[in-house]
């Protein structure tokens, strides 16, 4: 006889959720710093910082993985196993994740609030709309573009603005590929300049990277003013203070900086807030909430996104360069499955059936595709960090592939356990906990890849040699010219963080495992002033998705009691 393991939705339904106040209280944060919305969530005041800045600090854990395939590796279902793991081991333990994008919600991926019984909760509301912060940074971002066309419209003879130069687009959180180019201003003169221009999804906004990274209000107005929309005539930047712009954004994000506090399925505080893109921003939760998370107990697990050459090597040199914490032990999630593609036999595609083959036993498959471990690996050490292999276990794996993983990991000199929690729960990665717990213990020699005064060239090439493996580094002719501009405007200081396909370490989505030999080719490279870096793109870059043939929307609905189903 068959058996059914239950939905998402039907486990997070029966969760028995403590009130808001008593999961504070786990982190030590009084009523008084709370924002009720509803019994199930709440925003923490930033009063929080000062309040909490004089207690011990926790260890710091982020959890990373190997180059995922296109359907994920389950990252933030080992986050949240983690985090509730080392509260069965008598730990104090604060989970800190991004908030999903709705875009992908109703797309291909699903939600992502983790799965099976390693989940945050309440999950529908999580998945949705939750607090409104993406809403308020969608319509800050849209301001901004308002202010910009309005003052085209009424302005351009006065001051000439390149056209051309123009990068601040509009945004929805939608998946909607026919807005990826659009043209505005279409009709009478009074409507407006035609240009052509376009919509990206807002986890990708510059305003969301800025939501990320702020370290207070005051931090994130000045962040927002000197936002660089493009250039005038003069090759000079033109900022959204420049449009008178950068307070009225501040105004509608004044409710969104506030971290939200939610809960695991077994209890365990959550921090969920902010949500930028993972390929062309630094794909980590917020600044914020670390700052409040880290003297919440013994313990502050968040989350990087996808592999380690990319989520972890921009969580060290940009979120810990900007929030000055220091991590304490990471995590590098792996699966069978996904080592099995890095053989490079086998091809995965989102929305279709796992190759047949890919499923029977072959730790031999496992071992073949073990060059993108020993390599995500590497790039943890690197930075000086101690890495913990978290082997997420899907119900198709074998032992003897487990195995394997587990005899790499040894060769390595590295910790490694097998993570059961998707079905088990918190139970089901207490080893984990104990090696995360054991690891965290060790003295930290944290560093950074590269300084400050590294020049811009400096710094991509670091990245891209140490981290990514790559020969050199080939920068087209625009793109060259982009950098001197950037370094001559004086943002040669900033950090990069490198747009590129995850599917690869190298920028090449069909080049699995660890490739060599090859050469990174810089084909543009745009500037976040406000968020606080430069970002060289690699490669095609959607900032638009797409839906599927047959989206998740398609069966989501309301039943007769009013209750969602088909969400995932």
């Amino acid at each position: 006889m068959a058996v059914t393991f239950p939905t998402d939705l039907e486990i997070a339904r029966k969760a028995r959720l403590l009130p808001m106040p008593e999961i504070a209280d786990r982190m030590g944060i009084g009523s008084h710093l709370l924002e009720p919305y509803g019994h199930d969530v709440a925003k923490i005041k930033l009063e929080a910082v000062d309040e909490l800045k004089d207690r011990p600090k926790a260890k710091y854990v982020v959890v990373s993985a190997i180059t995922p395939t296109p359907l994920g590796e389950g990252k933030t279902t080992t986050t949240v196993g983690l985090g509730d793991a080392l509260g069965r081991i008598g730990k104090r333990a604060t989970v800190a994740i991004r908030q999903p994008s709705m875009g992908p919600t109703f797309g291909i991926k699903g939600g992502a609030a983790g799965g099976g019984h390693s989940q945050v909760v309440p999950m529908e509301r999580l998945n949705l709309h939750l607090t409104g912060d993406f809403h308020a940074v969608t319509s800050a971002h849209n301001l901004l573009a308002a202010m910009i066309d309005n003052y085209i419209h009424h302005s351009l003879r006065d001051f000439p603005i390149d056209l051309h130069s123009i990068t601040w687009r509009r945004v929805l959180d939608v998946s909607d590929r026919v807005l990826r180019s659009v043209v505005v201003g279409l009709g009478a003169p009074e409507d407006g300049v035609t240009r052509q221009t376009g919509f990206d999804i807002t986890a990708a906004s510059e305003v969301m990277a800025v939501l990320a990274l702020s370290t207070s209000l005051q931090d994130m107005r000045q962040r927002l003013g000197r936002m660089v929309i493009g250039l005038a005539r003069d090759g000079k930047p033109i900022t959204a203070d420049f449009l008178h712009a950068g307070g009225a954004m501040t105004v509608i994000m004044l409710d969104a900086i506030k971290p939200n506090l939610l809960q695991t399925l077994e209890n365990t505080p959550v921090l969920v807030h902010a949500g930028p893109f993972g390929n062309i921003a630094n794909g980590a939760s917020s600044v914020l909430a670390d700052m409040i998370g880290i003297h919440g107990g013994d313990f502050l697990v968040t989350e990087a996104g996808f592999g380690a050459d990319m989520g972890a090597e921009r969580f060290f040199n940009i979120k810990c360069r900007t929030s000055g914490l220091a991590p304490d032990a990471a995590v590098i999630v792996t699966t069978v499955r996904a080592l099995k593609v890095h053989s490079g036999k086998y091809r995965v595609v989102a929305g279709r059936p796992l190759p047949p083959e890919l499923l029977k036993e072959n730790p031999d498959d496992v071992m073949a595709g073990a060059a993108n471990l020993r390599k995500q690996v590497e790039n943890i050490q690197i930075h000086g960090v101690t890495p913990v292999v978290a082997i997420n276990a899907f119900p198709g794996d074998h032992p003897s592939e487990h195995q394997a993983i587990r005899e790499l990991s040894e060769h390595l000199g590295v910790r490694s356990a097998v993570c059961n929690n998707f079905v088990e729960g918190g139970k089901g990665a207490i080893e984990l906990a104990e090696m995360v717990a054991a690891a965290a213990d060790e003295p930290s020699h944290f560093q950074l890849l590269y300084p400050d005064a590294a020049t811009l060239r400096e710094k991509i090439e670091a990245v891209a040699l140490r981290i990514y493996g790559a020969r050199g580094v080939e920068y087209d002719p625009v793109a060259g010219k982009q950098l001197d501009a950037f370094e001559a405007n004086g943002f040669g200081r900033l950090p990069v963080c490198i747009a590129k396909t995850h599917l690869s370490i190298s920028f090449d989505p069909k080049l699995k495992g660890a490739p060599t030999g090859w050469v990174l080719p810089v084909r543009e490279v745009r500037a976040s002033v406000g968020a606080g870096f430069i970002y060289p793109i690699c490669g095609e870059m959607r900032t638009m998705p797409g839906l599927p043939t047959t989206p998740i929307a398609a069966s989501i609905d309301i039943n007769e009691k009013g209750e969602i189903v088909g969400l995932s």
